[in-house]
């Protein structure tokens, strides 16, 4: 399996990351996508890669942290594009809006711009802003590989990202019994644009809801999509490898 999206180098999970590698291969993991959102965890996540075959970095600043970090960490991504695989987390977020709606869309552009610049793929983060982000991008974007990670959105919101030949990540969210709307995401949504994240340490699956979120548990959100498309889980598991290492063309 591929965790595509996983926050290990937070400074939750870094005082005990390499154990959580561990725990990681051990459960079938064999690569995880290390999402560093500034400068500490890109340095820590740089070191994680050099020592631990099987991680490998992104970055950006969230839309939470525009406001406070956009500017000092945008040129530290600059100079680490050639140690990254992808470009993100980047996005707006209405629903937080922790920082500026103004903000977060002048860094979402600044960053779409880096990406085409330096030929990476983008990692999105969308929430309650869909009608901007669709409009952003088709000016800027149009046609380019993109992520929307920890997909939460509507369904004719994924039909969306679909039809722009991005792909869908699935968390832990969807494994919760009240996740219906995005069950149904799931099961329509095709095996060619879909990919599997923990996200952790945050949405642990519902057998472990309430705990710290490792990618040992990814698993369980595998086997909930499985369930809703009613075919093997060994399906899935080939398909989201598949789709992830074309995505992010692993070395």
């Amino acid at each position: 399996m591929i965790d595509s999206h996983a926050h290990l180098t937070s400074p939750t999970l870094l005082p005990e990351v390499d154990a959580i590698v561990e725990r990681a291969l051990e459960a079938g993991v064999e690569k995880i996508v290390n999402i560093c959102t500034d400068e500490a965890s890109l340095k820590e996540g740089l070191a994680l890669a050099a020592r631990s075959p099987g991680i490998y970095n992104t970055a950006a600043t969230t839309p939470h942290d525009v406001d406070k970090q956009g500017e000092s960490f945008f040129p530290l991504v600059e100079d680490a594009v050639d140690k990254l695989i992808a470009i993100g987390e980047t996005g707006l977020d209405y629903f937080y809006e922790h920082s500026k709606k103004t903000t977060q869309q002048e860094f979402l552009e600044r960053y779409l711009y880096l990406a085409l610049k330096v030929n990476l793929p983008i990692i999105f983060h969308c929430r309650d802003a869909f009608a901007d982000l669709f409009s952003i991008t088709d000016k800027i974007y149009q046609g380019k590989p993109a992520i929307l990670h920890c997909f939460t959105g509507t369904p004719e919101e994924a039909r969306r990202v679909l039809d722009r030949g991005w792909l869908l990540s699935f968390s832990g969210i969807l494994t919760f019994k009240k996740s219906t709307a995005l069950q149904e995401v799931a099961r329509f949504a095709p095996l060619s644009q879909i990919l599997i994240e923990t996200d952790s340490p945050y949405l642990a699956p519902q057998t472990r809801r309430g705990k710290q979120n490792e990618p040992a548990y990814i698993r369980e959100t595998l086997e909930k999509i499985a369930e809703l498309k009613g075919i093997p889980p060994e399906d899935v598991e080939k398909a989201t490898i598949e789709n992830a290492i074309q995505f992010f063309s692993f070395n």
